[in-house]
């Protein structure tokens, strides 16, 4: 499916009015980002920049587009004629997948003729805020987890195919390591998992045989789910009893059991106890049924048995925070060859834009290599790393700090040049590994489920100077 048309109404109005007043090859720049991170949690991961590149690179206008429009009756034929012989121009820069990314601190800029740069905001919205959101509980899910697996167990409670595909995939960079999504698979090469639900056993005269049959098929990945009936007193004696009588002889070892309801703790204590009693202290045990981050937290603080998870409708849907609030404004125009900074104003604070064109550096620490801050720059600015930097809170300005010591990487790479995508992307392994790497270099404080530490995101002194001025003369 073509998705050029996916894209809010407003942008295709908008874009016949640049056109009829001559603005629709004028500059301009317009960066995404967000202003709280879901959950009230320390930090995000960045996904969906491979989606936005697919997209872009599909971009252009059917006949059948065309004629749509045209059926509307309040575009300018001049207009039309533009859209059918369409090229896509613009310069884009994103943060990598996988890195962690703050409030207020451009995600992904865009540069190029304002009808362009302006068209492509649905997309960009849709894709990054959309993966970016379940990329992030995921991650918090696999912490909370403190090394177990998680596997994504959400597809049918995902919001559409692509909530569920481009979800699982999401999840897959924040540490999931699989997916009940077998089409994602297919796609994108994350893990498929699986083995049977409560239909395979009712679908037998007795749990005995539907274990046993299942243990027949699969004797090489035998994993029984011990939960239809009762746990403790069927499933798990039936499960070791399958184990013994058919696994045994065959001189496999049995993978695991799954527990999907109860009380998960007590039931996994317990099943841990008979297992390892009946000699199968390897066989793992896994446990699903609505977890999420604290539920999983709480549990094993309370001692439950688990060596790996199934976690689906709480983490393909963010169920607690469902919304990623991205937003894509405009922050400077071109004219006469110069770039002109923009800002919007509101009496709420936190609306209030960062203008100009932009980089945004992190700065580590030498010594230990961990995160010290983001500095938000203009984009021709360049944080010398031989002397020392002072940061200042942009908002209360007395807060400062001198670092020294450290080495400033640039967050925001080239993707497209000139509207030809210069950007390799990675394969989604090494994407998950990048992620794992820098989410170590974030200190444990600010990875904190409640109350983290806030990680700050400063602008230059050239910056905030034209930002306040910018704020002085619209007083």
């Amino acid at each position: 499916m073509n998705h050029t048309l996916l894209t809010d109404f407003y942008e295709i109005t908008m874009a016949n009015g640049y056109f009829k007043n001559n603005m629709h090859n004028q500059i301009a720049y317009f960066d995404m980002f967000f202003r709280k991170i879901p959950d009230n949690a320390g930090f995000a991961i960045m996904a969906g920049v491979e989606q936005v590149i697919d997209y872009i690179k599909d971009l252009k206008f059917e006949d059948d587009d065309i004629e749509f429009l045209r059926a509307k009756g309040i575009f300018d034929e001049a207009f039309l004629e533009y859209l059918k012989n369409f090229k896509f121009e613009c310069d884009i820069w994103a943060i990598p997948e996988g890195t962690p990314i703050f409030p207020n601190e451009p995600i992904l800029t865009v540069r190029g003729p304002l009808i362009q740069a302006q068209f492509i905001e649905t997309m960009i919205l849709l894709t990054i805020n959309h993966q970016s959101l379940i990329a992030t509980k995921c991650n918090r899910i696999v912490r909370a987890a403190e090394g177990r697996p998680v596997m994504e167990f959400g597809s049918r409670r995902a919001q559409g195919t692509g909530g569920a595909i481009l979800g699982a995939r999401a999840a897959f960079i924040g540490g999931a390591t699989g997916t009940a999504c077998t089409v994602t698979d297919k796609l994108y090469g994350v893990p498929a998992l699986g083995t049977m639900a409560h239909s395979w056993i009712q679908s037998f005269d007795s749990e005995y045989e539907a274990f046993r049959a299942y243990a027949l098929a699969y004797p090489e990945n035998c994993t029984l789910l011990v939960d239809t009936y009762n746990v403790l007193k069927s499933g798990v004696p039936n499960a070791i009893r399958v184990f013994d009588e058919v696994l045994k002889p065959l001189g496999v070892r049995p993978k695991g059991v799954r527990i999907d309801s109860g009380d998960i703790t007590y039931l996994t204590k317990q099943t841990r106890k008979m297992l390892d009693a009946a000699g199968y202290e390897d066989v793992g045990i896994v446990a699903s049924n609505s977890l999420d981050e604290h539920i999983i937290r709480d549990i094993l603080r309370q001692g439950a048995c688990i060596d790996s998870f199934g976690v689906g409708e709480r983490l393909i849907t963010s169920k607690s925070e469902p919304v990623f609030g991205g937003v894509y404004k405009l922050v400077a125009v071109e004219k006469d060859n110069q770039i002109i900074p923009k800002i919007k104003i509101s009496e709420n604070v936190a609306k209030i834009t960062n203008p100009c064109f932009k980089k945004v550096y992190r700065l580590f620490s030498k010594d230990s290599g961990m995160a010290i801050a983001d500095v938000i720059t203009l984009n021709d600015e360049v944080i010398d790393e031989s002397v020392p930097y002072e940061l200042f809170d942009p908002e209360h300005t007395w807060k400062r700090k001198t670092v020294t010591d450290f080495e400033a990487v640039e967050l925001l790479v080239p993707i497209f040049e000139k509207g030809q995508c210069v950007y390799k992307a990675p394969d989604l392994k090494q994407i998950r590994e990048y992620c794992q790497t820098q989410v170590a270099k974030i200190w444990d404080e600010v990875k904190r489920f409640e109350n983290p530490h806030e990680y700050y995101v400063d602008l230059s002194k050239k910056l905030w100077d034209i930002k306040y001025n910018l704020l002085s003369e619209h007083k």
